[in-house]
């Protein structure tokens, strides 16, 4: 049941991180270069290099989850990128600025429903990153030899 989780949440999320990077790839880095500034909490060097680097960032995550190889590093990994844009979207939610959520490219307004699929999001990743963590032997190995 633990290995048909693990695979479910690493397919699932694996696709939702190519399918992420390759909205912002189709398109000139500077267009998901508006939706990162609209946050306003980066200076205009910083993004200017996370619109260049975070969808490859996203396409390597993605990938590296449907290879399933190391999977708790790249679970570890899934969490903290997508607990950082989730961290991000609710703090700009809170501020009351009417964005775009840059999320999967343009045209998605930043609403409830954006933060709760994002947070949804988070904590399958989390789950994912607990349940590939927990994955060692059933039982304890005892350290006592019977002879």
């Amino acid at each position: 049941m633990r290995s048909r989780a693990i695979l479910l949440l690493r397919l699932l999320l694996g696709v939702i991180f190519l399918y992420a990077a390759y909205t912002k790839l189709k398109e000139s880095y500077l267009v998901f270069a508006m939706s990162i500034d609209s946050y306003q909490i980066l200076p205009p060097e910083a993004v200017l290099g996370v619109a260049r680097t975070l969808p490859w960032i996203e396409l390597a995550i993605g990938v590296w989850l449907l290879a399933g190889w190391r999977v708790v590093p790249a679970a570890i990994a899934s969490t903290a990128i997508l607990g950082t844009f989730f961290g991000v979207m609710v703090f700009t939610y809170g501020r009351g600025v009417a964005i775009d959520c840059g999320c999967f490219g343009l045209g998605e307004a930043m609403s409830w429903k954006t933060l709760l699929r994002d947070g949804t999001l988070v904590a399958a990743s989390a789950a994912l990153a607990v349940l590939a963590w927990s994955g060692g032997p059933a039982e304890p190995r005892s350290s006592v030899s019977v002879t």
